[in-house]
C-alpha cells in the first residue's frame, strides 16, 4: 500500500495499480522498454491490473514478459468496462493510468488518475479526467516509486 496524507484533499490510501497496456505499457502491441522493471518494483506496495482490448492480439507475450494476466475487454464501451472495473475494486484504493479516450472513466473513478503522453498521444478527455498528467510512463512509474512527488502536485 501507499499511503499519502495530502493537504487539502485528506490520505489516500492506495492498494491497486490500474494500467491501460496499448498506447501506455506498449506500442503497437509490443511491450515498452525498460518497463518490466519498474512494474516488478511495485508489486511489493501495490497490486497490478492490466485492462487491454488486445487490438493487436499480442496480450498472452506481454502478460508472460509482466509475469501477469491482462484483463481482457470486450468489444464496445470498453470506457465504461474501465471505469466499472474500478469502481469494482474499490476507486477509493486505486491509482490508475492511460492515455487514451478509453481510458477517461477510469482515470476519473480512480482515487488518483495519472494521464500520459505517449507516443500514441494523450487524448483531451483522458487528460481532463485525470489528477496529473506525466510525460511518459516512465516517469508516471517513477513518481509512485517516489510518492511524497505526488504530495507536493497536488496538495492544497
Amino acid at each position: 500500500m501507499i499511503e499519502l496524507n495530502i493537504p487539502g484533499r485528506g490520505t489516500l490510501r492506495l492498494e491497486h495499480l490500474v494500467l491501460d497496456v496499448n498506447g501506455t505499457l506498449a506500442k503497437d502491441g509490443h511491450l515498452l522498454d525498460r518497463i518490466v522493471r519498474p512494474l516488478s518494483a511495485l508489486r511489493d506496495r501495490l497490486t497490478l491490473h492490466l485492462l487491454t482490448a488486445d487490438t493487436y492480439g499480442r496480450q498472452a507475450a506481454i502478460d508472460l514478459m509482466l509475469n501477469a494476466q491482462a484483463v481482457r475487454l470486450k468489444p464496445g464501451g470498453e470506457a465504461r468496462q474501465k471505469g466499472d472495473y474500478v469502481r469494482a475494486l474499490g476507486a477509493e484504493t486505486v491509482v490508475a493510468i492511460g492515455q487514451g479516450v478509453n481510458d477517461a472513466d477510469m482515470l476519473k473513478a480512480a482515487a488518483l488518475g495519472i494521464a500520459i503522453l505517449s507516443d500514441e498521444g494523450l487524448a483531451v478527455e483522458a487528460l481532463i479526467n485525470a489528477d496529473l498528467v506525466m510525460a511518459n510512463i516512465h516517469d508516471a512509474l517513477n513518481l509512485l516509486e517516489f510518492p511524497t512527488r505526488i504530495v507536493a502536485t497536488l496538495r492544497g
